[in-house]
């Protein structure tokens, strides 16, 4: 109505014109201003580099390279936390540009012997697993190549480059070692990860300085370069880019390095080390880290981007996963806050940059680099470069995660596989479990509903074995899903009647179960109604929702407005599903017309949700396949929230 009358009043002031067009582009601009800052800059990303990634302002052609591999991986953080699977195509469509059938690299040579260009394998092992490519496998298998060649020193370590004999530089632990980590655990080679945590050790050791903790940009075993010390064979001093490099590639190794090896706790002393040396470095009024880290008061020195967002990624992401402590978080917020103050800009369009990201900063070389203070202080900085904006980003999706863990803070989500255990040997000839597990990370897994629930600050649990009160009692959350049928697993275990006493009485003093059938042909529904029966549901053998093809109509469900649950949803896609019959203490809470979708159940001071399908399996969480109007993913989110403030009674008096 203000529009229509805005442009039929005939007269109008020319302040008048400029408030209602100032009203009408901040109308207009409203849901890019509420964005997420995470958000907000991927979709910039996106726009800016829709043909290739690349610095065309500068004429510079699109090549393999790590500046391309660490935006990728921003926005494939962007998309876990989203769903929206146009930050997925943006990877694909940019690792299909340079991987070919035979799993060639353009513009690569592994014989370079760069570390650099092995980052980029990172999207290539996430795209295998998602795309069953066998072009990313050999693509990926080709990076492996030349870890298994790169030039080492006398100790051990990676050379950085071959045209840098006897170097070891804190970057290369971010280009080489996350990759290395996760081709080691997608392809079963164990045996790697000794070798990836001395790669820290080794850098920790020769470059720490043990008056400041901090560690010096490169170090030469040789002590040739000009620029070591002869003694120690360090560099003169600390760039701030290249400490953000080494504690994001220690937050990132962690995430697949094995809990059992014994070199975890080694990496984590080193974490914890670092991160209470770079606090010490933080400037007091801004909350950033300056280009040069330990000269906070030296003429010239300035605050920079891409230091500051890795450092704040490093202490959010450390301080939430539990390795360093948590107090740290507060360091990471008042980074964050002066990332934003310092170097975030805003165009009349709305349209955001990041600014002053310094543009490089090497050792060695022609011109050659001489590592001093004044070296670091002249390189040019420059705006939206990606070493700045993927870390930006990262650090953003970390602050955004941050916010949420309150909601789940000290719970357990247990996840059942013991009915539902599930078996498959994989190309690689590895046999594992899948199919609604945690670990699944394939379409047919719950890693991205597991993800959710971690991002609220709850702890997941795989319960493996028979449920009993002394495996039932610290989880605030059990989920069981589609127990399996013979033809599914030869001798599955079917829910019996000491199964259900142990599960009702866990109810009845607080616990919040989930149960979720599958359409009658597949899944064991006689003995797992037994278990549905103690709370009033059965899964029965009407089916609905049989969706053809990629009709994803026929697999719609409506969310009524105000949904206690699903407050923001209004349409889910569930296919296949079993219809509900309940009766006290159920009660219905989502149906289509006579047929019951959801119910929930009130028992003792417990909570039962169930529903006839898995519904947000990694399939219809990731957008790949669903269209985005099917809001799965925000009811995944909504679903959590519920089950975690639901809780276990019990539990919640203890704290």
């Amino acid at each position: 109505m203000q529009r229509k009358l805005f442009f039929t009043i005939p007269i109008v002031s020319k302040c008048s014109i400029i408030l209602a067009g100032i009203c009408l582009f901040f109308s207009m601009n409203t849901s890019f201003a509420q964005t997420k800052w995470s958000t907000r800059m991927a979709d910039i990303m996106l726009d800016v580099h829709k043909d290739s990634i690349t610095y065309k302002e500068e004429g510079k052609r699109a090549r393999w390279d790590y500046e391309q591999a660490i935006l990728l991986k921003a926005i494939e953080r962007v998309w876990y936390r989203t769903g929206d699977a146009k930050y997925y195509r943006f990877i694909l469509n940019n690792m299909d540009a340079y991987v070919n059938d035979k799993g060639e690299i353009k513009t690569y040579r592994y014989d370079n012997f760069n570390s650099d260009n092995i980052t980029g394998g990172r999207s290539l092992v996430m795209l295998y697993r998602e795309s069953g490519k066998e072009k990313f496998k050999l693509a990926a298998d080709l990076l492996r190549k030349q870890l298994s060649e790169q030039p080492r020193t006398k100790e051990g370590g990676f050379w950085h480059k071959q045209i840098y004999p006897n170097q070891m530089w804190l970057d290369g632990l971010y280009m080489v070692e996350p990759f290395y980590a996760e081709y080691s655990k997608a392809f079963n080679q164990p045996q790697n990860f000794d070798d990836i945590a001395n790669q820290f050790i080794w850098m920790e050791k020769n470059a720490r300085d043990p008056k400041t903790g901090l560690l010096y940009h490169g170090y030469d075993e040789s002590r040739e370069q000009k620029w070591a010390d002869k003694t120690t064979g360090v560099s003169p001093n600390f760039w701030g880019r290249s400490i953000g490099w080494y504690i994001m590639a220690l937050a990132d190794v962690l995430d697949t390095f094995p809990k059992d090896h014994p070199k975890r706790k080694e990496l984590i002393a080193i974490y914890q080390r670092l991160a209470a040396a770079i606090v010490k470095y933080q400037d007091p009024k801004e909350g950033c880290w300056y280009q040069v880290v330990d000269k906070i008061n030296g003429k010239g020195n300035y605050l920079e981007a891409s230091g500051s967002s890795m450092m704040v990624y490093g202490l959010a992401k450390g301080a939430r996963m539990g390795y360093i402590d948590k107090a740290y978080y507060q360091n990471a917020k008042k980074g964050y806050d002066g990332i934003l103050r310092n170097f975030i800009s805003t165009e009349s369009n709305g349209i955001n940059h990041l600014e002053k990201v310094v543009l490089v900063s090497g050792l060695g070389g022609n011109p050659y680099r001489d590592g001093s203070y004044e070296y670091y202080l002249k390189e040019p900085i420059r705006r939206d470069d990606l070493k700045g904006m993927a870390p930006f980003i990262m650090a953003s999706v970390e602050m955004e995660i941050a916010e949420d863990l309150g909601v789940g803070a000290g719970k357990k989500v247990g996840l059942d596989n013991y009915f539902n255990h599930e078996m498959r040997t994989t190309r690689e000839g590895i046999t594992e479990p899948y199919h609604y597990t945690w670990y699944d990370g394939k379409d047919s897994g719950f890693t991205l509903w597991g993800s959710i629930f971690e991002n609220y600050g709850a702890e997941l649990r795989t319960v493996s074995t028979a449920p009993r009160a002394e495996n039932l009692k610290d989880l605030d959350v059990y989920i069981i899903v589609d127990p399996d049928t013979k033809k599914e697993t030869p001798n599955p275990n079917f829910v019996e009647a000491q199964d259900i006493t142990a599960i009702e009485n866990w109810v009845k003093a607080g616990g919040t179960l989930v149960l979720m059938a599958n359409d009658s042909a597949n899944v064991e529904l006689p003995h797992f109604n037994k278990l549905a029966a103690k709370f009033g549901i059965q899964f029965t053998n009407k089916s609905i929702n049989m969706v053809k093809n990629n009709v994803y109509e026929q697999g719609r469900v409506t969310i009524p407005a105000n949904h206690p649950i699903f407050k923001d949803v209004s349409k889910v896609f569930v296919k296949e599903l079993s219809v509900l019959s309940v009766k006290a203490p159920a009660k219905a809470t989502i149906s289509e017309g006579n047929d019951v979708i959801i119910a929930v159940a009130k028992v003792g001071k417990g909570t039962v949700f169930a529903i006839g399908d898995p519904w947000i399996y990694n399939e219809y969480l990731n957008g790949k396949r669903l269209p985005m109007e099917f809001e799965n993913f925000k009811a995944a989110k909504n679903l959590s929230v519920w089950l975690l403030q639901k809780g276990n009674t019990k539990t919640q008096s203890k704290k």
